[in-house]
């Protein structure tokens, strides 16, 4: 059984970081991809940005030169760097991992606020 934990949401005013972080649980597993994707209210879930265990990214157009991916293969953990944050960036922030973009597991989702 395969768990994944988020952890690092939560509010901050327009213009601040977080840093949001991922760590898979269990055993047996070798994720190709990682990534965060999030969900505002009344809208569909979205992705982020996504990391294959090669190092290859990709970004939303709305995170590109705000946001950055990393991950740790070692330790089944990937991060989000967040800069410059808006109010529309308010959203739960979701982890998924996996063969591929969103297949796999998920997390339960962190809630990041942003204010104006």
């Amino acid at each position: 059984q395969v768990q994944l934990v988020e952890s690092g949401g939560g509010l901050v005013e327009a213009g601040g970081s977080l840093r949001l972080s991922c760590a898979a649980h269990g055993s047996g597993f070798n994720f190709n991809v990682m990534g965060w994707y999030r969900q505002a209210p009344g809208k569909q879930r979205e992705l982020v940005a996504g990391m294959t265990s090669g190092g290859g990214t990709t970004y939303a157009d709305s995170a590109k030169g705000r946001f950055t991916i990393s991950r740790d293969n070692a330790k089944n953990t990937v991060y989000l760097q967040m800069s410059s944050l808006k109010p529309e960036d308010t959203a739960v922030y979701y982890c998924n991992a996996g063969y591929g973009f969103g297949m796999g597991y998920w997390g339960k989702g962190t809630l990041v606020t942003v204010s104006a």
